[in-house]
């Protein structure tokens, strides 16, 4: 029996429409900057005080944790601030990766060359002491990163202790965990007393999508306002890939639809996890968002007004 088409089909559908438009003149295989495949501007005009929600800095001068199951080669300041400027961001939030465990030096190093401009997500464990809290907020870290996509600094057990402790600070717990595992924690995430910031739309996997039960999950916190999600990765969990992404565009598209002030854009760069196609485009990412978001009111809350919220600028 043929399923009804819903609204929500239309949107996502009339999006793939969008992005192919958005798509069909950019060339590929240029790589001007490292780590990301192009040399085009995002077709859609960058709003001003955008920002890019989540991308890292390795410097191989700063060493890796003893348990880093991913080094990648040094990415720098001073490469991704030519994406920036590619990109036409004015606004960044560097997130610690899990090379470094809970030393945050490197995240440190970036954020002073980085300026007003970007604030910072550490990584900390339970030991942490409350005046490493307040000099890492005083350096413009404004929540944790608890990493459950790799074996790491951090356990699930952790989750709520340094949420409570966090809660006074106006920081945020920012978690990067699989679809699969997610839907098991629905509990643990709807009780913490700060807000949750589910990396890469929650990690759904596909051809599940929106049947998946973490969908419901992230959309329902979402909706309640008591998370955020980032529309960023796509290319870990999609099996349509490139160039239009559409099965993880359709979750995005949900996502948005549901609860526009609540989602959020990042790059990702340098893609330390790109999978099997390899370094993306980071405009046409941007632009694929872009579309998605589906009109501009929507555009301006996911590149700048969410973001501004929640990250203090």
């Amino acid at each position: 029996m043929m399923r009804k088409m819903t609204r929500r089909d239309v949107v996502v559908g009339t999006s793939a429409l969008a992005a192919a438009s958005i798509i069909s003149a950019r060339a590929y295989g240029a790589e001007e900057i490292p780590f990301t495949q192009g040399t085009n501007r995002p077709s859609f005009r960058t709003p001003p005080q955008a920002c890019d929600t989540h991308f890292h800095v390795y410097d191989s001068k700063f060493p890796a944790a003893a348990n880093a199951s991913l080094i990648p080669p040094d990415a720098s300041v001073a490469d991704y601030l030519r994406l920036r400027d590619r990109l036409g961001f004015e606004r960044s939030v560097i997130v610690q990766p899990s090379t470094y465990g809970t030393d945050n030096s490197c995240l440190l190093n970036a954020l002073n060359q980085l300026g007003p401009n970007a604030r910072g997500i550490a990584v900390v464990d339970t030991s942490v002491t409350t005046d490493e809290l307040k000099r890492l907020a005083s350096l413009g870290v404004k929540g944790i990163r608890f990493n459950f996509g790799r074996a790491g600094a951090t356990t699930l057990d952790m989750v709520e202790p340094l949420a409570a402790r966090i809660a006074d600070m106006g920081w945020h717990i920012q978690v990067h965990i699989k679809g699969d595992d997610l839907a098991s924690q629905a509990a643990l995430f709807s009780r913490l007393p700060v807000p949750v910031v589910f990396d890469h739309l929650g990690r759904i996997p596909h051809p599940h999508g929106r049947d998946h039960p973490a969908f419901k999950i992230v959309a329902d916190l979402l909706q309640k306002g008591k998370a955020f999600t980032k529309v960023s990765s796509l290319y870990q969990d999609s099996k349509d890939g490139p160039p239009n992404y559409r099965d993880v565009g359709a979750v995005a598209t949900a996502y948005i639809e549901a609860a526009p002030d609540r989602v959020l854009w990042g790059s990702d760069w340098p893609h330390p996890s790109p999978g099997k196609h390899g370094k993306p485009d980071d405009a046409l990412l941007m632009d694929l968002a872009a579309a998605w978001a589906g009109n501009e009111v929507n555009r301006q809350k996911i590149f700048v007004e969410n973001p501004a919220k929640l990250y203090g600028f």
